[in-house]
């Protein structure tokens, strides 16, 4: 079945008729230098900057009963053919497994997206899944600092599936043939010499993710936060920390002007108040690809 998308008039949709997907959630994110976060004491320091900040922008804070308790742990791997043609053409694959008492629970999930800064090419890449099984889309603003300079944002679209590893049945399940057949995006992709997909980098990350509670912006729209550190496993080699908050809604055209303001103030204000830790012109993913010298291209 093709996968091109079909357009008239104010109507888009996909080959088989389905409308595109819409914008139905905001992440906004800091992307942080890890070198603080040497401790779950550390995590909680940070929240309670968060919290202050929210207070001095007018924004409420419910403190999540977690913060408390040990931070989640996950581990994650994302996974390129050898010359990162997935990354270079905008998509990114990554598979993640949670622990608990340092043994693995529930079922790997795979996380497959496109991500780019032109909100309807996001929108256009058809990303659902050639599956039988169960699987979820989520298509996102992700806000960012801007690249050079504290006290603004940029917008990436993240167009995302996601699904356990368990409702995809392919034996073979990390081949580029088995990809293209789950994924019909990334057929365009195979040549001789990407027959296979393998550990970006050989990169494992061990993930250290503390909630941190919900950002109350009014009229029954809340954010959950947290803050997170990303290291490798074995060397225990930070990488990048990250504080997040998302808000999900119906449509963003009927969140209130006030709500937006209050939202953008509280991520600039932020970004201020942790200046110093700011790691501004980079993203998760990016690091990850950056573990052996310089990123390739990307859209991020």
């Amino acid at each position: 079945m093709s996968n091109a998308p079909y357009v008239s008039g104010a109507a888009a949709t996909y080959a088989d008729g389905v409308p595109f997907n819409r914008v139905q959630y905001l992440e906004a994110k800091l992307i942080l230098k890890p070198d603080d976060f040497t401790s779950v004491k550390s995590l909680r320091d940070f929240g309670k900057i968060v919290r202050r900040t929210a207070k001095q922008v007018g924004v409420g804070f419910i403190e999540d009963k977690k913060a408390d308790s040990r931070p989640e742990i996950r581990e994650i791997v994302f996974l390129d053919t050898p010359d990162f043609a997935l990354y270079t053409n905008a998509f990114i694959l990554r598979r993640r497994i949670s622990y608990v008492d340092g043994f693995p629970v529930g079922d790997p999930e795979i996380v497959f997206k496109f991500r780019h800064p032109n909100e309807q090419k996001a929108a256009a890449l058809d990303v659902r899944p050639r599956i039988d099984g169960k699987y979820r889309i989520k298509f996102k603003a992700e806000a960012l600092p801007l690249k050079d300079e504290i006290g603004g944002y940029r917008i990436l679209y993240s167009h995302n599936c996601q699904f356990a590893l368990s409702q995809t049945h392919a034996q073979d399940k990390i081949s580029i043939a088995t990809l293209d057949k789950v994924f019909p995006p990334l057929t365009r992709l195979k040549r001789p010499g990407r027959e296979w997909v393998g550990l970006v980098n050989e990169g494992i990350v061990e993930e250290v993710l503390l909630p941190l509670g919900s950002l109350d912006l009014g009229k029954g729209l809340a954010a959950k936060c947290d803050v997170a550190v990303w290291r490798t496993r074995g060397e225990q080699l930070p990488l990048v920390g990250e504080f997040a908050f998302q808000l999900k809604f119906d449509r963003k055209e009927a969140i209130a002007a006030k709500q937006k303001k209050l939202a953008a103030q509280l991520y600039t204000t932020l970004q201020r108040e942790v200046a110093g830790w700011l790691a501004l012109g980079v993203t998760k993913t990016a690091t990850v690809y950056r573990l052996k010298g310089a990123a390739p291209q990307s859209h991020e």
